[in-house]
């Protein structure tokens, strides 16, 4: 269902009245960030839904904002494809807006790419009442790339998203997780190791005493590297509880804090909770050091680690063009965005 005039409409009247908007979708992700100013009115994209199109052959989907991930990942499946960034739903009514909004990505991230690396193109609608179209439908299409990926991971605070385009994936014809006991510190070096060879990894992480790798080829490629690494093999069911946080382990503290670091370092390993993406994540029951954390639950202070003053600016500039009256979800990444 296209309800752009809709949207448009409450978005000019809001413009209008200086009323703050609280931009909603599913609400799955809405314990990410600050709370968007007490006075804001919501604005809500979850009826804004439908697969506008997806070709197979193309390896590309464009669907409304609204449209949950359920229901575009069971499209794909009957196509034999797969979202390559693994997105965490936490919850049902995950949409493809809030997905994309987030910037998040899951535990095949480190060998396939970000959500932002597989954004071909958005429709955004402004803070002034206009709908953009940024990129496009097909991979060689880099018009508007970069607005694409600026809207990816910024929280709503640039414009509204009402359709995104993203390239898509086959379906691995085989996969095999594999598990090893180790501590931190060795699993770490076996990750580094990984990272340098010519295997078919999806996936590896290292949680409550065991490293996890995850294989996917083709069913002989998969057994043979299996067979050289060692290990047990496992269901599977690992990566679901990392990627939506409710392993034990990660659902069991007060406060998540999560830390992105260079793969290869050794900093924070031994106070790690867990660690994924083959080493550039690490989750913690308490705030770590570091210049890009980002607080998952509970706990005090900024939700993201502040920006230098020069990023600032450059997201002050963004702002004032994309939203001059900075009514789209002001404060939910920094104060005064």
């Amino acid at each position: 269902m296209d309800q752009t005039d809709q949207l448009r409409g409450q978005v000019d009247a809001a413009r209008e009245d200086g009323t703050p908007l609280s931009i909603e979708s599913g609400g799955t992700k809405a314990f990410l960030g600050n709370p968007v100013t007490t006075n804001a009115a919501p604005l809500s994209v979850s009826g804004h839904v439908g697969i506008l199109s997806y070709e197979p052959a193309e390896l590309v989907l464009r669907a409304r904002a609204g449209t949950r991930l359920v229901e575009l990942e069971a499209a794909l499946a009957e196509a034999g494809q797969i979202f390559g960034f693994e997105p965490p739903h936490f919850g049902d009514n995950a949409t493809l807006g809030g997905c994309v909004s987030a910037g998040l990505s899951g535990p095949r991230r480190a060998f396939a790419g970000s959500v932002r690396d597989f954004v071909l193109g958005v429709t955004l609608l402004t803070g002034s009442g206009e709908v953009l179209k940024f990129g496009g439908e097909v991979m060689k299409n880099v018009a508007g790339y970069d607005v694409s990926r600026l809207s990816t991971g910024a929280y709503g605070t640039l414009g509204v998203l009402l359709d995104v385009s993203l390239k898509v994936l086959p379906a691995p014809r085989e996969e095999v997780t594999l598990a090893l006991d180790c501590d931190a510190v060795s699993a770490h070096t076996r990750m580094v190791a990984l990272a340098r060879e010519p295997w078919p990894v999806s996936a590896s992480a290292w949680c409550d005493g065991v490293l996890y790798v995850r294989l996917a080829a083709e069913s002989a490629v998969v057994n043979r590297v299996a067979a050289k690494l060692g290990g047990l093999p496992m269901d599977g069911s690992i990566w679901h509880g990392l990627r939506e946080l409710t392993h034990p382990v990660l659902a069991a503290p007060k406060e998540l804090w999560r830390a992105s670091v260079a793969p290869a370092s050794t900093t924070g390993l031994a106070d790690a909770l867990a660690v994924d993406w083959n080493g550039g994540i690490r989750y913690y029951a308490e705030r770590p050091a570091g210049p890009h954390v980002t607080r998952m639950r509970g706990g005090a202070g900024e939700p993201f680690s502040h920006p230098g003053a020069l990023q600032m600016r450059l997201q002050e500039r963004l702002k004032d063009t994309f939203d001059p009256a900075r009514i789209l979800n002001p404060g939910r990444m920094y104060a005064g965005l």
